[in-house]
């Protein structure tokens, strides 16, 4: 069983451990310039208490050698630092303070997740839609092109290379992309973030094969919420971040929305990183825990069959290669043998060695941990805990 499981995963689910799905390998139709007019965009970036982050983030889009109009908008989420200050002192740094804005956000309505709410507040601004409630410091609506025709929706932590921005909107223009999106490259430091960040873009894309979710033929949907480019128009005819508002794991459900309107795309990179720290284990199992359990729909029933799924798929083979004998003990091996180079791509990606695909196994049951820890704190009323605000079935916490 475990082996016709590895074998249908090797060679039936997409290619996802190949890790091929990249931003710097054309394909056909994809081109990394473009000779046409450059479309107006703006930034949204939602920010909680980000203070020592957002600087980099907002400094290295104004950065972006982009030909078109391009602003940057931080909401600021009720920050408890100084985040829109950092936000404005890194504008000003670079001489751009006339292309930020920032939005000061109000209270989390019943309904909506923190991030979302925040992202909804700065479409509202650039749609010019209700702005009678934001506080915006020298807001002018018309210094922003309203609307642009692309939104980039991207996170307080995320770092643009130098010309991350024109290939993006290159990408998404030549292949008329409503989504186009980049699993960023996390950061990969600690002792931590070098046992487990490889491996949670290693579960991330066997959830969702890259190839699959980029594939108009295919139901599959996935997106990297830290990097998301989004054309205005097909999102205002699908309903808006409304028409997602609850969700917790908000951009496989935005990509889920898009996708039945026209063809998405979602791929690695290495030119867009994120500098936030998971120095120990408990703030990767904090980050892990906030949506394992909203994966699974809040169901025991699924979280039950999640657990024994994993210990099948990863745990099984190493019992059966230490406990058992004969062809059971070989095929235990073997298996054990091929999740590690099915690993191998993901660990070269983040300079890890080889030879850790051998811990795919007690990596795999570390991350069962933090699923059960996730449905823990759910039963607590902490799910999705995020800077201090649970969002779990956030319809009915207000």
């Amino acid at each position: 069983m475990v082996l016709a499981i590895w074998l249908y995963l090797i060679a039936a689910r997409g290619g996802f451990w190949l890790a091929a799905e990249r931003d710097d390998q054309s394909g056909p139709g994809e081109i990394l310039s473009w000779n046409g007019a450059w479309p107006a965009i703006a930034a949204i970036i939602p920010a909680r208490d980000e203070a020592a982050c957002i600087g980099e983030t907002v400094a290295s889009l104004l950065r972006q050698p982009y030909a078109g109009a391009f602003n940057v908008i931080v909401v600021d989420d009720q920050s408890r630092d100084g985040t829109a200050q950092a936000a404005r002192d890194a504008a000003a740094s670079l001489g751009q303070a006339d292309r930020l804005k920032v939005v000061m956000g109000r209270p989390l309505p019943a309904g909506w997740t923190g991030k979302l709410w925040a992202q909804q507040q700065g479409v509202a601004l650039v749609e010019d839609l209700s702005v009678e409630d934001l506080s915006v410091e020298d807001l002018s609506i018309e210094d922003l092109p309203n609307p642009p025709a692309y939104l980039l929706f991207t996170d307080a932590d995320i770092v643009y290379g130098a010309d991350a921005l024109p290939q993006l909107v290159a990408r998404a223009l030549a292949n008329d992309f409503v989504l186009t999106s980049l699993m960023v490259k996390l950061r990969c430091k600690s002792l931590a973030e070098r046992l487990l960040v490889p491996a949670f873009i290693f579960f991330f894309q066997m959830l969702y094969p890259f190839a699959w979710a980029n594939d108009p033929r295919r139901r599959t949907a996935a997106a990297a919420g830290g990097c998301m480019l989004v054309r205005s128009d097909v999102l205002h005819q699908a309903g808006g971040l409304t028409a997602i508002r609850g969700a917790l794991i908000d951009d496989c459900a935005l990509a889920k929305l898009l996708k039945a309107r026209g063809p998405i795309w979602i791929g690695l990179t290495e030119r867009v990183h994120s500098i936030r720290a998971y120095a120990k284990l408990a703030d990767i199992r904090r980050m892990v825990s906030r949506t394992a359990y909203a994966q699974l729909g809040y169901s025991p029933l699924l979280l039950a069959g999640t657990i024994l799924g994993l210990a099948l798929v990863y745990l099984a083979p190493v019992a059966l290669a230490v406990f058992a004998d004969g062809v059971p003990q070989f095929l235990g091996l073997f298996v054990w043998l091929l999740m590690a180079l099915a690993f191998r791509p993901t660990l070269r990606l983040y300079a890890v060695s080889a030879f850790c695909g051998l811990l795919l196994p007690a990596i795999a049951a570390i991350y069962m941990a933090f699923t059960l820890d996730s449905a823990y704190q759910h039963a607590r009323g902490r799910g999705g805990m995020w800077k201090g605000r649970a969002q779990a079935n956030v319809s009915k916490l207000r």
